[in-house]
This record gives C-alpha cells, structure tokens and sequence, in this order.
C-alpha cells in the first residue's frame, strides 16, 4: 500500500505506509483513511495507493466534486484505474455526475453511515422509521468536538442543542472496530446531545466490499 505525499489539495493526514508498486489510486475522504488501510494491510492489496482528500471537507460538500476532479485530472495519467472512495455524501448527485463524466467509479450509497451499515440495510431501517437517529462512526467519536461540537457553534451557545437537535432521539454509534473506549467516548457524545445511545457494531460493510472488488476487478 502506496500513500501519496501531500500536497496543496490532497493529503495523507498523518498515515505512513511502506511504498509499493500501485496501479490503482483510491482518493478518499481523509475520515476513511484508518479504515482503508486497514483493509488494505489485511487484505494484502498491495497494488493500491492512497490519497485522501481533507476530511474537513465532510463539513464542506459543496467543496467535494471539484477537489475530487482535481485529483483524477491530476493522476489519472499515472495509474490503470482510479476509485473514488466517496458516497453522495451530501453533493446532491454532482458527485456520480462528475466521476460519470471523468469515466471513475465511487462507492454507491448517500453517505459512509450507509454504506458502513450495508445501504440495502441502512435503506431498510430508513423505511422502517428510523429518520430521527443521528449517527457517529470511529472517526466522528474521535472528532467529535472537531466536527460537530465546535463547528455547530455548541462550545460557544450550547443553549443552541436543543433547537439543532431538537428533532432526534437517539445516537447511533456505527463502529467499526471494537474499541470499549471508544464506546464510552460515544456515550458521553450522546449525553452532551440529550439524546439516547444505541451501539451498532458495523465493521466496515459495503467499503470493505466495494474496495474487494476494485481490487480483483469485478
């Protein structure tokens, strides 16, 4: 596994691996990268490389197809395939049009609390009744003050909780590794919302199954 240096647009955030010979690029939103390299490293593809788009784009949407396109334009001469390691996360369809455009694959579903829950499962609780829950995965727990509290303005007018959150009723911790510390920090994430706790062990769901398939061709 292959990460790429970064640069004013992309970056690794941190992560190291030991260089490879790569003819695939996966760009990614810079919250998945511990879950792909996870992935990677159990899986042995060693063919891929990675590069990750700032995960404070999650924050920023309407920023995401541009950087995105940035990034194929850039490197696409470079590799055999390209796969952006992307849902809808919230572009609107922009984001399928544009890889649609550039000839790339994404991942399919709305947003990673999907596709780490499975869409056909996430659809189904959907449609069940499930539209009050407000979700967290690995990442968002760690960040959670990073990407939620501090950006909602909650550090400054926590008074505002009750009108942001005033619609749900529970957190959903989607987790994809097991980590008891981890669990607790979500509890606590969900205290400081007034809402109720509920921990899903996910594991990585579709993105697991979406990247074995890239990397064997189906």
């Amino acid at each position: 596994m292959t990460i790429l240096p970064a640069d004013e647009t992309l970056t690794h955030e941190g992560f190291i691996e030991d260089a490879g010979e790569a003819s695939i690029l996966l760009i990614a939103c810079g919250a998945l990268a511990r879950e792909i390299l996870a992935l990677t490293k159990a899986n042995g593809w060693t063919h891929m490389t990675l590069t990750c788009l700032p995960a404070k784009y999650h924050l920023y949407p309407d920023k995401i197809t541009e950087a995105v396109e940035e990034a194929v334009l850039k490197h696409r001469d470079d590799y055999d395939e390209i796969f952006v390691v992307y849902a809808d996360c919230g572009t609107g369809g922009l984001l399928q049009a544009k890889c649609d455009e550039l000839g790339v694959k994404m991942v399919e579903g709305p947003h990673c609390y999907s596709f780490f829950e499975g869409n056909e499962a996430f659809s189904e609780r959907s449609e069940n009744g499930e539209i009050t829950a407000f979700y967290l995965t690995d990442f968002l727990v760690k960040q959670f003050d990073a990407f939620i509290w501090k950006p909602m303005g909650l550090d400054r007018h926590p008074e505002l909780r009750d009108m942001i959150f005033g619609n749900y009723t529970k957190l959903v911790y989607q987790a994809q590794i097991k980590d008891p510390a981890l669990v607790e920090k979500a509890q606590v994430c969900a205290e400081r919302l007034g809402l109720e706790f509920e921990y899903r062990f996910t594991g990585y769901g579709d993105l697991e199954t979406a990247l074995r398939d890239v990397s064997t061709g189906a």
